[in-house]
């Protein structure tokens, strides 16, 4: 091929390069032209191939003209590439733009949990009280959840519990006094290792917070507890609010005074409350808490089964034995505690009646709170 020839073929390559560039509306089709003219297998790198038949003094004449063309149609392509990104950020700007007028789009609102409604109602009541809050862990040793509570090894009223026991044991030795103090075995005088639960009621919290707090001490403790236990009215996993009260000259008058406050004022004002003896191995003596059935006003009806009356929650005078385990002089110091259900009070705040419902995150249920 001579030169003239190549010559006429690049000028032609150009013209077709040049007038294809008004068709291209795109990044994407502008990539495609390139790969097409001046790629690697492009129209223009193919003439250049040619250029090994030529006379040595024709090459530079045919490379200058091949460059002025290539140089041409990047120059176009720059220019074009700006003009078509523009373009399409205004597109991209135009889709977004909001139409004020349109409109707004709704969206499902929450809701929030009964129980939780109801626990911080409770916890409302005893802060006004002058009560503090504490917390602790869920996973307990055998020494709070019990021996500290005054309940030995063999005592029976921890049938009255099933625990959920885990793997691991708990040391209770020095190196470990988030566990317990340490209890040497009488016969070799080497710590004993205990198992771990699931604490079966939140008064290990107040056990903790005795021993980092002396009297007077005025405290509750929200949670959730586990016991192995599973029907309409029992749930493995529940809620408590237990309470303490500790100080010089605390009577179970101030107990009886707190307790129906409470209850007044979770169920109203002239609601009946009365005080029956009862047994737990940490409080001495012990009472149950009863009301008048809110479902039939003291009427007897199938809730109450008939006799008009409904437990509410368990009470007590702190066990002189509990205050000595955490160093509480109780000739000193006297107190009061008690415990209550949090789905108990619900339930019968709002008259459901079966506990698995606050479980299943049914939203028809839940919406109505």
């Amino acid at each position: 091929m001579t030169k003239e020839e190549i010559l006429a073929k690049i000028e032609s390559l150009r013209a077709n390069a040049v007038g294809a560039l008004d068709s291209l509306d795109s990044l994407h089709s502008l990539q495609e032209y390139k790969v097409q003219f001046l790629g690697k297998s492009g129209a223009l790198t193919e003439i250049l191939k040619s250029l090994g038949g030529l006379h040595p003094e024709d090459r530079p004449v045919v490379g200058q003209a091949a460059n002025r063309v290539k140089a041409e149609i990047e120059s176009k392509l720059v220019s074009l590439q700006e003009t078509i990104s523009l373009k399409e950020q205004q597109k991209q700007t135009e889709a977004k733009q909001v139409d004020i007028s349109l409109p707004g789009f709704s969206f499902a609102h929450g809701f929030r949990h009964p129980l939780r409604i109801v626990e911080e109602e409770i916890e409302s009541i005893f802060l006004k009280l002058g009560f503090s809050i504490y917390e602790g862990p869920d996973i307990e040793s055998d020494y709070y959840n019990f021996e500290a509570l005054n309940f030995p090894p063999d005592h029976p009223a921890r049938e009255m519990q099933d625990t959920f026991y885990i793997g691991g044991m708990a040391s209770h030795s020095p190196a470990s006094p988030s566990l317990g103090p340490a209890k040497p075995d009488p016969r070799s005088h080497k710590p004993v290792a205990l198992p771990l639960l699931l604490r079966t009621h939140t008064s290990p919290v107040q056990i903790r917070a005795m021993e980092k707090n002396k009297p007077p001490l005025y405290m509750i403790c929200p949670g959730a507890v586990y016991r192995h236990d599973d029907d309409v009215t029992h749930s493995p996993m529940f809620h408590q609010v237990e309470g303490l009260m500790v100080d010089t000259k605390i009577t179970f008058g101030d107990l009886k005074g707190v307790l129906t406050l409470f209850c007044q004022t979770i169920f109203g004002k002239k609601l009946k409350v009365r005080f029956r003896p009862s047994f737990f191995p940490f409080v001495e003596p012990g009472a149950e808490v009863d009301i008048a059935c809110v479902l039939c006003n003291g009427k007897g009806c199938r809730v109450c089964g008939g006799d008009g009356w409904l437990e509410i929650l368990g009470a007590g005078m702190v066990h002189p034995a509990v205050l000595e385990n955490v160093k509480i002089d109780p000739k000193k110091f006297t107190g009061f505690a008690f415990g209550l259900g949090v789905e108990r009070i619900a339930m019968l705040k709002y008259g459901i009646d079966d506990i698995r419902l606050f479980y299943q995150t049914d939203l028809r249920f839940l919406e109505q709170f």
